[in-house]
């Protein structure tokens, strides 16, 4: 099974993590955060991926730190489970609708992190949650687990639909990434033999 569990604790957050892989997209999440835990429910949900998340963080001076610090929590347990990343499909693609909302997920297991990051919200808020966060939750994400990711809204007007359709098409996205492609399950999907 390709697993991880790890702890991140800092003088702001205190962080546990779990992820499986190869699991069935079951999840306990606990951030404080609500909007924010039903987002991470989706990423799971959709991905496959099983997680358990649970963050204990300094909400009393804002939601930031709680947000970063998961995203990084969970970034290092995926590329941990990923290990050398052997026999992985490595790409992945999504478009999301959601309503009258479309988005548009690529990425690439490549060890080079990256975000290109084109979605916009016109509201500051989605229940108690910062709406900047959401790029910064991917922005970090992205660098530990070492993932290119470029999410584009293509078009959509209710906030809660465009920050969901970016989850679900980047979940959607990994899940195929992450899975073992079973014409090359011994190889590194690269020419240079690592990623």
């Amino acid at each position: 099974m390709r697993t991880a569990t790890l702890r991140r604790d800092t003088s702001e957050t205190k962080i546990a993590v779990t992820v499986n892989l190869d699991g069935t997209g079951q999840y306990r999440i606990h951030t404080g955060v609500g909007f924010f835990d039903h987002m991470l429910e989706q990423l799971s949900r959709h991905s496959l991926i099983d997680m358990d998340v649970a963050c204990d963080g300094d909400l009393h001076i804002d939601q930031h730190h709680t947000v970063e610090d998961t995203a990084l929590a969970l970034g290092s347990a995926i590329a941990q489970a990923l290990a050398d990343k052997r026999g992985i499909r490595r790409y992945g693609d999504a478009l999301s609708p959601m309503d009258e909302t479309l988005t548009r997920v690529a990425l690439d297991i490549s060890g080079r992190p990256w975000l290109v990051w084109k979605t916009a919200f016109t509201q500051t808020r989605l229940g108690e949650m910062d709406t900047e966060l959401f790029q910064h939750f991917f922005h970090s994400f992205a660098q530990t687990a070492g993932i290119t990711l470029h999410i584009e809204t293509l078009y959509g007007d209710n906030n809660h639909h465009i920050a969901e359709s970016a989850f679900k098409g980047v979940a959607r996205a990994l899940r195929q990434a992450v899975e073992i492609d079973p014409r090359k399950a011994d190889a590194i999907p690269s020419t240079k033999g690592t990623l």
